[in-house]
Order: C-alpha cells, then sequence, then structure tokens
C-alpha cells in the first residue's frame, strides 16, 4: 500500500448509474472524516455536473481519465493510493487499470463478477502485485461479499457449536427484492460472447475451483436445475450469481490457508416455497434468470429509483452441516436495493476498511472477506445496513 499520494480514493466511474451512488455515499458519509478523495471519469463537465448533483464539496477534485486512453490512466493512478473502479464490464474496460495499480504499487477494489477475466488477471498480475505491494479486491459488491462473509460467520458459528469450521455449508437466499444492474447484465453478455470466441475458455468457466489456482477440491453441487430440499421443507432454484460467488468462496477459503478444510463443498440455491406453489415458483426462478442478460435486460448506466433502491432488501440463510449432522446457522440481511444502494455503500466500505483497518494486508489478489474479514463484518454493520446475526 501507498501512503503519500494527494489522495486516499479516487472514484474511476462517478458519472455512471453506480459510480455516482458510491461518490454520493463518500461526499455525505466522509464529509468531515479527513477523507482525501477525488472523482474520475470521462468527461470534466459531466463529472462537475454529478459533483454538484450528489451535494459533494464544491471543491472536490476532478480527474479525467479514459480507459482507451493509458497516460491518463497512468496519471490518475499515480496520484492516489487506491482505486476504486465501477466502471464495468471489466473485461472490457478493466485490465489497463488493473495493470496499472499494479505497476504502481496502488491498491484496487471494484465490482468485478467475470470469474474468466479474473481467473486471467490473477494468472497474468499476481506475481507482480505481491512485489509491489498492490492490493488487489474483486467482487466487493453483492457479488461477493455478504455471501462470503456469510460463510465466513458461520463458520465462525461452527467453531462454537460444532468444535470446528463444518466442511459442508449451505448458502440459501430466503428473499430478495432489488434489480440487475446494466452492467451486471452487460458483463454477463460480454462472458457470453468470449466463451462463444474461446471454446477453451468453458472448462474455466464450469470450475468451481477457477480462482484457486494449483488447488482442486472434491466435486461440487451442481445447482442447474431446480430441487426439493427436504432440510429446508422448501423447493430450491438455482440462484444466478452463484457461479461467481462459490468461486470467491472457495478462493477465500484458500488464501486464509483452508480453515474449511481441503474438502469443503459449498453451494446457494434460492428458497421458493413448499408444495406445488414451491415447485412453480422454483420454475419462474429459472425463467427470470435467462432474461436477465436477455433483449430486456437494463442498459449500462440505468438503475431502479431512489424509491425503489430504499425498498430492496435481502435475506441470506447460512447453514454449516458438521460431520455427526449437527448444525450451525447464520443469517445475512441487508436494507435496500442489493445490485445499486448497497452494492455502492459496501465496495466504499471495502476501500475504507482496507485503508484505515487493515494496512498490514499485503500485496496480491485477495478477497474482501479473507483480507478484512471480522473488521470488514463491523464496519458493514455499523455503515452499511448490513445485519450478521446466529439463527437458532
Amino acid at each position: 500500500m501507498k501512503s503519500s499520494s494527494k489522495f486516499d480514493i479516487v472514484v474511476y466511474g462517478a458519472t455512471g448509474f453506480t459510480g455516482q451512488l458510491v461518490a454520493e455515499y463518500l461526499a455525505s458519509d466522509y464529509r468531515d472524516g479527513g477523507l482525501k478523495w477525488a472523482m474520475a471519469g470521462r468527461s470534466r463537465d459531466k463529472l462537475a455536473s454529478v459533483r454538484d448533483a450528489i451535494g459533494a464539496h464544491a471543491d472536490t477534485p476532478l480527474i479525467v481519465a479514459d480507459s482507451s486512453d493509458p497516460a491518463s490512466i497512468r496519471a490518475m493512478v499515480d496520484q492516489t493510493n487506491l482505486v476504486l473502479t465501477t466502471v464495468g464490464p471489466y473485461q472490457l474496460y478493466g485490465a489497463d487499470v488493473l495493470a496499472a495499480c499494479v505497476a504502481s504499487g496502488t491498491d484496487y477494489v471494484d465490482l468485478c463478477g467475470e470469474p474468466l477475466w479474473m481467473h486471467q488477471m490473477i494468472e497474468k498480475h499476481q506475481a507482480e502485485a505481491e512485489k509491489t505491494g498492490a492490493c488487489v479486491l474483486f467482487s466487493c459488491g453483492f457479488d461477493s461479499v455478504p455471501f462470503e462473509l456469510g460463510v465466513f460467520f458461520v463458520q465462525e458459528q461452527a467453531r462454537k457449536v460444532l468444535g470446528a469450521p463444518a466442511a459442508r455449508v449451505k448458502g440459501r437466499i430466503r428473499g430478495m427484492s432489488g434489480s440487475l444492474s446494466g452492467g451486471t447484465a452487460a458483463s454477463a453478455k460480454a462472458t457470453a460472447t468470449a466463451l462463444t470466441n474461446d471454446l477453451s475458455l468453458v472448462a474455466i468457466m464450469k470450475d468451481p475451483f477457477a480462482l484457486t489456482p494449483g488447488f482442486k477440491g472434491p466435486k461440487q453441487p451442481p445447482g442447474n436445475r431446480p430441487l426439493y430440499e427436504e432440510d429446508f421443507q422448501s423447493w430450491a432454484a438455482p440462484f444466478a450469481m452463484a457461479l461467481v460467488n462459490t468461486r470467491n468462496v472457495h478462493r477465500s477459503n484458500m488464501l486464509m490457508g483452508f480453515p474449511y478444510g481441503q474438502d469443503f463443498v459449498y453451494d446457494e440455491m434460492v428458497l421458493t416455497g413448499d408444495g406445488e406453489q414451491g415447485q412453480a415458483n422454483a420454475k419462474l426462478v429459472m425463467a427470470a434468470n435467462a432474461e436477465k442478460t436477455g433483449p430486456n435486460a437494463p442498459k449500462v448506466g440505468e438503475g431502479p429509483s431512489k424509491e425503489k433502491r430504499d425498498n430492496g432488501y435481502f435475506d441470506l440463510l447460512y447453514v454449516a452441516v458438521g460431520a455427526d449432522g449437527r448444525r450451525a446457522a447464520a443469517t445475512v440481511k441487508g436494507k435496500g436495493d442489493p445490485g445499486y444502494g448497497l452494492t455502492a455503500k459496501m465496495i466504499s466500505e471495502c476501500a475504507m476498511c482496507l485503508l484505515r483497518d487493515a494496512p498490514e494486508v499485503k500485496g496480491g489478489f485477495w478477497t474482501p472477506g479473507a483480507a478484512m474479514g471480522e473488521r470488514l463484518i463491523k464496519r458493514l454493520v455499523a455503515k452499511a445496513d448490513l445485519t450478521f446475526e446466529v439463527e437458532g
């Protein structure tokens, strides 16, 4: 981590929908906290109008930077201790920003939910990041912070109740109301295009251990069709974000030295209720998953109204199953739209936690949970409308 820069944080993509929410959050919640931050994007005029619209200080610095102009990216990166980027799809617009951060020892946080690109970037830049001290955190939003930390939290409970972390954890979505972002839809489309253009990438995409180089764990549940789960007395449907969340959870386990064991099994499903109605709901979830990258998916830069963002929520259940069948359970809940408002708070607090609470984290590619664990949970509870609670 650098510590002598002009800025603590530069928000790159501050004129985009999510970037604007991040800038607004920093402008209000860290107004008098001694945070030195700047807004960056392609157009100075747009940056200025966003700065005024969100009520940021009139002297909040603006930096013109464009992913198609590497010199402008390097100039931006050289001025700050940390780059917070919301400019996706990262496989299209992120590589130069990431490379510049790694080269200069600048910390980097993003909202990436693109396992293929993450796999490629880890392979390409891990050794250099360790050398320069750049700490890289992917997936600092709804994918995958609550899921990764949900497993971390329930395993802490398993230690107390079962005497050790469990080799089996089930992540179940009990309730959720929120919108898919245009950026998430664009990332899914970009990944689909990449797979079509290079079929050798399909094996990486399907691999639950795509983000744990050198390690392959046991067979994992496929999670690709509805099924009835006796232990929840409910039908369960595939969860669209499991493809990235499960990869991040396995990476987290590896980075922490396998506290959950090398035989750890983890999956995520959406609980849809009992009986015929539950089964019908599960089929509806399947159909909705397919629609998320279809022609009616939101465009980049689009997002829900403030009212919709305020009324969103999520309710996640984690069950750790011990070798003897005993269980420990915990919940992670959030108040607000998961994909926008809460995501803006989560990535902001990941950045703040890394800068202020976890300066000892060494250079390299981390998951938020493996890097900051308990400290990040405390911050998210205090600042970001999340709750972590033991259940039953």
